[in-house]
């Protein structure tokens, strides 16, 4: 039982301080503005604190990212009928979610 509650102490103080160990965008550093995956970091911490909403306003193609790594992880283990064309959908929904959530970032940057 104390070996539980120390690994989740410790668990607990990774998670807490992961935003110190976060890697810095490089596009932004290099051309002063975000690029199309800025945000998902942070996003992920939103979540592992539970903040789901806090997530998807920093990322908002967190959640069709997170479904899309569920079925492929799924996907090993079991057979589905029309896995190729679900994945297909889901890799179109979340390239999308990227490309416009990119889209009105910028433009609200740049307006």
């Amino acid at each position: 039982m104390i070996v539980t509650e120390t690994m989740f102490s410790q668990l607990t103080i990774l998670l807490l301080s992961a935003k110190d160990y976060m890697l810095p965008c490089l596009n932004k550093k290099l051309f002063g503005f975000d690029c199309p995956g800025c945000g998902m970091q942070r996003a992920v911490h939103l979540l592992f604190h539970g903040d789901f909403v806090g997530a998807f306003k920093m990322y908002p193609a967190i959640y069709p990212i997170l479904v899309l790594l569920v079925f492929l992880t799924t996907g090993l283990f079991v057979k589905m009928k029309y896995a190729q064309q679900i994945k297909f959908f889901l890799l179109m929904v979340t390239a999308a979610t990227i490309v416009i959530s990119y889209i009105i970032k910028m433009n609200n940057h740049f307006n």
